[in-house]
Formats: C-alpha cells, sequence, structure tokens
C-alpha cells in the first residue's frame, strides 16, 4: 500500500477560503468533464511516478542532503523524477538525484550526481511555483501532504496539494482538505487559488460481508466534480465508481477516470 513519502512530504496545512456558491448555478459540459479527466488522470501519473522513483531512490540510501524535494515532469521518455533545491539566489533548481524510467512503469533508474546538476528550466519553475503556493497556506490539519507540479495553460502552472495516505487511514484513500493553486509560468506569482474539497471525506463504516459496488460524496464548494475525484478514483483499491452530488447535479466518475452526468436535480 501506498503511504506518505518518507523525506518528500509536505507540513500538514489547510486553506481557508470564502464560501464557493457566489456563481450561479452551473451543469458541466462535456468538453469541461473531459478536462476535468485529463487533469485528474495526469496527476494520478504524476503521483504513481513521484511515488515508484522515490522508492527507487531510497533503496540506493543516498545522503539525505542531497535529496531534498521531488519534482516529476513528463517527457518524450516518461516520467522523469528530479531530486534537489533551489540554489540560494533561486535562479536555478540544484538536481542531485534524478530517476529516469526503466523497463515497466513502476521501474525507476537513479543516478546520483556527485556534482548537482543546474537546471533553468521546468524544475526551477515547478520548484518556485511550489515555494508560491506553501507561502498562502495557513497551519491546519494535521497530517502530511503530497505536492504535485502540472503544466497549466497559458505556460501557468498548477500546484496540487493533497492529503498523503498514512498508516493510520488503513486501506482508505483519503479525498478532501485539497487545494489547486494556478502560478506564473515562472513559478514567482500565485494566479488562483482553488480549494477543490472543504475536509477529508470520513471512510465509511462498512458492515462485515458487504461488498462495495461504489463510492459517494457530496460538493458544498462547487458544483462540478474536481481533479481530485478522478485522482481518487484511480489511486484506490480496490477500483470502483465514484458518484459525486453537487447542488444542482449528481456525476459519476468511472474507474478510467471518465466522468458522466447522471442527473440535475430536482430542487435548484
Amino acid at each position: 500500500m501506498k503511504r506518505a513519502r518518507k523525506g518528500f512530504a509536505l507540513a500538514a496545512v489547510c486553506l481557508i477560503v470564502p464560501w464557493a456558491f457566489a456563481e450561479k448555478p452551473h451543469i458541466a459540459t462535456e468538453d469541461e468533464l473531459a478536462a476535468i479527466t485529463a487533469r485528474g488522470r495526469m496527476l494520478y501519473e504524476y503521483d504513481q511516478a513521484a511515488w515508484h522513483a522515490s522508492d527507487a531512490v531510497q533503496a540506493m540510501n543516498p545522503p539525505r542532503e542531497k535529496l531534498g524535494r521531488y519534482i516529476a515532469q513528463k517527457t518524450d521518455v516518461g516520467w522523469v523524477v528530479a531530486f534537489g533545491h533551489l540554489n540560494d539566489a533561486k535562479d536555478a533548481f540544484l538536481v542531485s538525484v534524478l530517476a529516469t524510467p526503466g523497463a515497466t512503469l513502476q521501474s525507476f533508474s537513479v543516478t546520483v550526481l556527485d556534482t548537482p546538476k543546474a537546471d533553468t528550466g521546468f524544475f526551477l519553475a515547478a520548484a518556485r511555483a511550489l515555494d508560491s503556493a506553501l507561502a498562502a497556506f495557513h497551519t491546519g490539519v494535521n497530517r502530511p501532504y503530497n505536492a504535485a507540479v502540472l503544466p497549466a495553460s497559458a505556460g501557468n502552472l498548477y500546484v496540487y496539494l493533497v492529503p498523503a495516505q498514512t498508516d493510520a487511514d488503513g486501506d482508505y484513500y483519503p479525498l478532501g482538505a485539497d487545494v489547486r493553486f494556478l502560478v506564473s509560468g515562472d513559478g514567482t506569482t500565485l494566479v488562483e487559488t482553488r480549494q477543490l474539497h472543504k475536509s477529508i471525506i470520513p471512510k465509511a463504516e462498512i458492515p462485515p460481508g458487504v461488498k462495495v459496488e461504489s463510492g459517494y460524496h457530496t460538493h458544498v464548494l462547487s458544483d462540478i466534480p474536481e481533479d481530485t475525484d478522478v485522482f481518487c478514483v484511480l489511486s484506490r483499491r480496490p477500483l470502483m465508481p465514484e458518484y459525486v452530488g453537487t447542488r444542482v447535479a449528481i456525476y459519476v466518475v468511472n474507474t478510467d477516470g471518465t466522468i458522466l452526468f447522471i442527473k440535475r436535480m430536482k430542487k435548484q
């Protein structure tokens, strides 16, 4: 079972934002649902790459000071995960350990660099973006978080902060208390903050002998499914769809990440 990645999990935090229902009731279009699916799938791929790369790196037991934080990037050859830290001037990301795709999606080849390599491209921008997002956090929920930095439109970056799975969660993959930040392409300016779920949804108590066929939760911050709904469905085991209820409609996130509109709510 996947757990919080030791040495790479973020400090536990929770963001408080104003009530989100200032907008008129909204039914998501097919294009909007497809975009949510695409972002959720990328978030899942990022998390998987960071997980397996971290395992491969830890197996080599490199000096802890070389590791710093991890940042993953999808390339033509697959996901590449860099471990390192920003230099003092914050104009380069010093890569000390590099994990590159191996023979399978779960395997990585690890290179420990004797001399850190200065990156001034994606890894630099992503590290800056992560710092910008963390600066907007406020201390709150006492649990570790994982981070992901993904490309957004117009050259910007998305930073996701999601609760990490811990031993205390057992077989439950946590959903909720998660935030998506939109940051400028150079990583220095916070453009938008979107809290995706208000709090962590508690695990349902299942009577012995009952087989669970699907999950269900309601949204209070938006009228549409969120990227992390897709991420959670793809991450948890056993795979099962998740129904999402909003004040205007019910949707289902299928086990491949696709989202379908089910029905409109009678009262809006």
